[in-house]
């Protein structure tokens, strides 16, 4: 298998196992960052999560589209920071419309059953970040970026 091959075999394996992931924004009052429930598209190209229409980090993207989320793998790794992958997403977010919400409601409630009333909420925003990159960190200094 190729490299491009191999990353995206990591990153399918990783979010096979991490759903949760840290939102960074950015606002008029500067950085902020949000531990958010994910689910990642199989093809990589998307990420989805929920918020509350008023909620801080969905006001910095409607200034700002551009995020990044982190995700990594420290849980599973034993505290074995060789074996910790570390993954910064950078993307552009945006509301889901009304002809993506069946494969968002598929996709996010796949992994994330418990969270159906939140989704349905009418204050809930659906929102996919497009993925432009990752990237992939390994032990201390294994980097690899993977541009979709």
């Amino acid at each position: 298998m190729n490299k491009r091959g191999d990353l995206k075999d990591a990153l399918t394996r990783l979010f096979a196992t991490e759903n949760l992931a840290v939102l960074a924004t950015d606002g008029d009052s500067g950085p902020y960052a949000s531990l958010m429930s994910v689910a990642v598209t199989p093809d990589l190209a998307r990420i989805f999560f929920v918020t509350e229409e008023s909620s801080r980090k969905y006001l910095n993207m409607l200034k700002n589209a551009e995020v990044a989320l982190l995700f990594d793998n420290r849980r599973d790794s034993g505290g074995d920071l060789q074996r910790t992958i570390a993954v910064t997403t950078l993307g552009r977010a945006g509301r889901i419309e009304e002809h993506e919400k069946a494969v968002f409601l598929e996709t996010f409630l796949a992994v994330h059953p418990h969270l159906e009333s939140v989704v349905r909420s009418p204050s809930t925003v659906l929102v996919a970040v497009t993925v432009a990159s990752y990237l992939i960190v390994r032990g201390f200094n294994d980097v690899d970026e993977l541009i979709l």
